[in-house]
């Protein structure tokens, strides 16, 4: 088998898929395996030079994510491509006891021996930024830059609330001792830089933050993670910038493989938007190609027959022939529910509804999902074991290819974004295959 050039592990599906995309357009034969890949999965892939596997770390306890991701880690580390990626939320919205990203880094590391580990703390087309240590998000696409720990969406997120924006102290109380290489640093000559992280790295720290606050910062973060890598496998953590920094690195053009444009769907589609972000709440209003289906989640969790009633409803429309989107709102959350059992529920309802229409013979070609953890769960309980970039519909959100051993499931496009991901018209995009 070839080896890659990259390797990544997503700790959600939908940031996992915007990776993927990432790859694609820096000319990668790119594919996401929903696991650790079997040998006969890895064979029918063909070759491929970025190998990505889509999980759910973010989500869990410190003990679960051991046990996720040790197999990653062995495969990566047998797989010996150059860089391994963990890939987390762009925001970096973990906590000592969920998602840890020091978790992650003690594990992983284990198996690939890096001799040092990158942050890379921005991704400047989705909004993000990091100068001097301090994260910064756009409120939704194109929409105001607040400090992390002042996002109105991000400070107050139900399971990991961002109360610290220095990227250092956050991730210190995750266990990681973290030093910083700061922008400024990035202007001066490749032999100054480098002068710069030997000086950084002679503190010995368990990892280094490399600011990202202009795409003119990707290319000097790429060089110096790529040279680390070409003498051994480094480790690297971050958002998709992490990829976005090696190929503005091996692209002195800073340019991207052209995409195929996603095509109309000529078939009902199906949405699904479990997230209660407020630029989700803006994409469910302006969706006015679906009927639209509201869904109580206290009901969907206490009251017997509730989810056959949710998913009759969306079969009974597709079969009509319109495009259906099922929602949970803000008025139907309680704060006091268990989080993966609401996201175990609403995926559970998705994957009905999806296998449902596989067994007829007119299964469904396209899906959207807005929420990570419903994203993740639903497409688990499909069958598919891997996804292939489709398209991209917005910065951030990612149309993917299935690839399953089941027929009617081979082929289907899927939309997989978190909650503030895209533009107002996001299902619209989904529908028409429009990216704006």
């Amino acid at each position: 088998m070839t080896i890659p050039r990259l390797s990544w592990y997503g700790d959600d599906f939908t940031g996992a898929t915007d990776t993927l995309a990432t790859a694609a357009q820096a000319g990668l034969r790119s594919l996401l395996f929903l696991g650790v890949p079997s040998a006969a999965h890895l064979q029918a892939a063909g070759p491929l030079d970025a190998i990505g596997i889509a999980g759910a770390a973010r989500a869990m306890d410190p003990d679960a994510m051991a046990a996720e991701l040790q197999p990653v880690g062995r495969f990566f580390a047998a797989l010996r491509a150059p860089v391994v990626h963990y890939k987390c939320c762009s925001t970096f919205d973990s906590a000592p006891h969920v998602g840890s990203i020091g978790q992650a880094v003690r594990v992983l590391n284990r198996h690939i021996r890096s001799a040092w580990v990158p942050i890379v703390g921005g991704q400047p087309n989705i909004g993000r930024y990091c100068c001097f240590s301090q994260l910064f998000a756009a409120a939704g696409a194109g929409g105001e830059v607040h400090r992390i720990d002042r996002h109105p969406t991000m400070s107050k997120h139900p399971v990991t609330p961002m109360g610290e924006a220095d990227l250092r102290r956050h991730l210190q109380a995750q266990g990681l001792q973290v030093a910083a290489l700061h922008y400024p640093g990035h202007t001066s000559s490749p032999d100054a830089q480098d002068a710069e992280l030997q000086r950084v790295l002679a503190t010995r720290p368990d990892a280094v933050l490399m600011d990202v606050s202009s795409t003119n910062d990707l290319a000097p973060v790429g060089r110096l993670i790529w040279l680390s890598a070409q003498r051994a496998p480094l480790l690297a953590v971050g958002p998709s910038g992490v990829v976005q920094a090696l190929a503005a690195h091996w692209n002195d053009s800073n340019g991207a493989f052209k995409l195929p444009a996603p095509k109309t769907v000529n078939s009902p589609a199906f949405a699904f938007a479990g997230s209660l972000s407020p630029q989700t709440a803006l994409q469910v209003a302006a969706a006015i190609s679906f009927q639209k289906i509201p869904v109580d989640v206290r009901r969907l969790l206490e009251e017997p027959g509730y989810a056959d009633a949710c998913s009759d409803a969306v079969l009974s429309g597709l079969a009509a022939g319109r495009h259906v989107l099922a929602h949970t709102e803000a008025s139907t959350r309680h704060t006091h529910l268990d989080a993966h059992a609401v996201a175990s529920a609403t995926g559970d309802l998705v994957a009905r509804v999806v296998r449902t229409r596989a067994q007829t013979d007119q299964p469904l070609r396209r899906v959207g999902i807005a929420g990570g953890d419903t994203s993740s769960l639903a497409v688990q309980r499909l069958g598919i074991w891997g996804l292939a970039c489709q398209g991209i519909l917005a910065p951030g959100v990612t149309l993917s290819r299935a690839r399953s051993d089941q027929a009617s499931l081979d082929g289907l496009e899927l939309m997989l974004k978190g909650g503030q991901m895209g533009p107002t018209d996001m299902f619209e995009r989904l529908v028409a295959g429009t990216t704006g």
